[in-house]
């Protein structure tokens, strides 16, 4: 994962990325360890399926690992957003001018984004068109869908 380019997290972000760390190392790999030590009083390793499952398991932890330090390593932290404009880090309400539609997102960085919590990637179509934009700009967004409208209500 050393090649992993730098990213965006929110403060947040970041925490909860370290709180999964914090349990894969505490919590996580103690518990594997002690599976392979079981799976290896089990006997011949060669057909012990125990210890393969759990060999696995440790190799999918470790990576994890590496994976969850190079992204605390790469990652750019947003801190003191300003509201005057949509950025990474700030909350925006849009309103999709054809239906008249209102949604409320978070703009934050890929490795943070969940759409069901209304938290959009930087990269995806939507914020693209709307970085930058103050209150009451109106832009066409280019998605995969289609093309529609959006107005910026609030920043905040």
């Amino acid at each position: 994962m050393s090649n992993l380019k730098e990213f965006y997290l929110t403060e947040e972000g970041l925490n909860e990325i370290k709180e999964e760390l914090e349990h894969l190392k505490l919590e996580r790999r103690p518990e594997v360890i002690n599976s392979l030590k079981e799976a290896r009083s089990f006997g011949d390793l060669s057909e012990n399926a125990e210890y393969d499952a759990a060999r696995n398991e440790q190799a999918q932890v470790e990576n994890r690992i590496q994976e969850l330090e190079a992204m605390i390593e790469k990652a750019i932290i947003i801190k003191d957003v300003n509201t005057d404009k949509v950025a990474i880090g700030t909350k925006v309400k849009i309103e999709y001018v054809e239906d008249k539609d209102t949604e409320v997102y978070s703009i934050v960085g890929s490795k943070e984004a969940d759409p069901f919590l209304n938290k959009i990637s930087n990269e995806s179509p939507i914020a693209r068109a709307i970085m930058g934009l103050e209150v009451g700009n109106v832009v066409t967004v280019d998605s995969p869908n289609g093309k529609y409208d959006v107005k910026v209500i609030e920043i905040f």
